[in-house]
C-alpha cells in the first residue's frame, strides 16, 4: 500500500510539472535581450528618425536587443558619454570625433550615415552679401560644438581672419534657433539645410531674400552624422557582434522612415517644432543620406582621407595635428551584412 501511495505521488508530481512546464514557457522570455545605449549629438528630430523608427517597429527587438536612445543637446558631448562608460556608440561628426581622438577619447566611426554635408552659411541679401567674397566685414552666426570647423575652413581658404583686433569677419557664438539673422543682429548665420533653413523660412522670409553657401559645394564640408563608439571597447568580440545586429535593425529603420516619412514621423519624438517641419527636414535627410540603397552606412575612405587633409590644412585654427590612425573600421559595417563578427577588429 506505501509503495502504491509512492507510486500515485511520483505519478502526481511528473504531472504536475508536465502541466506547469508550458505555462513557465509562456511567461519567460523567448530570449534574453543584449541592451545596447545610443547617444544622439542634439534632440529628438528627424535627423535621427532611423533609430526611433528601428525602436518602434521592433527592428531592434527582432534582432535580440534593447535600445536606449539617450537625447543629445548643446551641453552633451557624445565623446565624453562613450569616455565615461555611459553609452556603447553615439552620433557624432567627424572633425569633433578626431579631435576627441587626438585628445585621448579615442573613437572609431564603424558606419557613416550621412554622405554629404548639411551645413551652410544663410545670409540676408540685402546685408550686401551676394558671393563669398562680400563676407568681408560681415557679421556672421557660427555654432562652437565641433561643427565650427568647416566655417573656419571657408575663411582660410578666402583668406579671412577671425581672430584678432580687426578681424575681416566678425564671429558672433550662435546659440539654438535663427533669431540672430531675424532680428538683424547678424548678416549670416550658420544653418542646417534641413532645419534652421526652413525656420528661416517659415519665420517670413523668402529665398529671394537669401543668398546661401552651401560648404559641400565650396568644397569644405566635413563628414557629419555618423557612427561611433571607443577603440578599446571594440576588442571585445561580443560587442562587436551586438554592434553588427544594431547596425542591421537600424539600417532597416532609415530604410523605412525614408521610403515612408510621414508614417516615420509619428514615431519620433518632437522637439519643439511642427510635424510639418519635421516631415521637411526628414526629406531632405534622405538627400543627405544618399538614399536607402546597399551602400547605406558605408565610409567612404576618399571622402575620410578629404576631410582628413582638409582639418590638417587649418593652421590657425587646428583641428588635429597629425594623421589619425584606426580612427574608423568597416568591419562591424560588413558583420551586419555577412552576419559574422568573430576575429579580430580590422579594416
Amino acid at each position: 500500500m506505501r509503495c502504491e501511495r509512492a507510486s500515485r505521488k511520483r505519478r502526481g508530481t511528473a504531472l504536475g510539472a508536465a502541466l506547469l512546464l508550458p505555462s513557465l514557457l509562456l511567461a519567460a522570455p523567448a530570449h534574453a535581450e543584449d541592451h545596447v545605449v545610443l547617444q544622439l549629438n542634439w534632440r529628438p528630430q528627424a535627423e535621427f528618425a532611423g533609430y526611433y523608427v528601428a525602436e518602434k517597429k521592433g527592428y531592434y527587438r527582432r534582432r535580440e536587443l534593447l535600445v536606449t536612445i539617450k537625447p543629445g543637446g548643446p551641453r552633451i558631448d557624445p565623446a565624453n558619454v562613450l569616455a565615461a562608460g555611459r553609452a556603447d556608440v553615439a552620433v557624432d561628426w567627424l572633425p569633433a570625433a578626431l579631435a576627441a581622438r587626438e585628445h585621448g577619447i579615442a573613437l572609431v566611426n564603424i558606419a557613416q550615415i550621412f554622405e554629404r554635408s548639411g551645413l551652410e552659411l544663410v545670409c540676408r541679401r540685402s546685408s550686401g552679401v551676394s558671393r563669398p567674397a562680400d563676407l568681408k566685414g560681415k557679421r556672421v552666426g557660427v555654432w562652437f560644438a565641433g561643427n565650427e570647423y568647416p566655417f573656419l575652413a571657408f575663411m582660410a581658404k578666402l583668406g579671412f581672419a577671425t581672430k584678432g583686433a580687426h578681424p575681416d569677419v566678425r564671429v558672433l557664438r550662435q546659440g539654438a534657433g535663427v533669431d540672430l539673422l531675424l532680428h538683424r543682429k547678424a548678416d549670416c548665420i550658420s544653418a542646417m539645410s534641413y532645419n534652421e533653413y526652413w525656420q528661416v523660412i517659415d519665420a517670413g522670409l523668402s529665398p529671394r531674400q537669401l543668398v546661401v553657401f552651401r560648404y559641400q559645394k565650396e568644397g569644405v564640408a566635413t563628414l557629419e552624422d555618423g557612427l561611433y563608439a571607443l577603440e578599446p571597447r571594440l576588442e571585445d568580440g561580443v560587442l562587436r557582434e551586438r554592434l553588427a545586429r544594431f547596425l542591421r535593425a537600424s539600417f532597416e529603420g532609415w530604410r523605412f522612415a525614408l521610403r515612408h516619412p510621414s508614417e516615420a514621423m509619428r514615431m519620433v519624438p518632437l522637439a519643439r517644432s511642427s510635424r510639418r517641419h519635421q516631415e521637411r527636414m526628414l526629406r531632405e535627410v534622405g538627400r543627405l543620406i544618399g538614399g536607402a540603397g546597399p551602400s547605406l552606412g558605408y565610409l567612404d575612405p576618399v571622402a575620410y582621407e578629404r576631410n582628413v587633409a582638409l582639418l590638417l590644412s587649418l593652421k590657425s585654427h587646428p583641428v588635429i595635428t597629425r594623421r589619425p590612425v584606426g580612427a574608423w573600421t568597416h568591419q562591424i559595417w560588413k558583420d551586419a551584412f555577412l552576419r559574422r563578427s568573430k576575429g579580430a577588429l580590422r579594416r
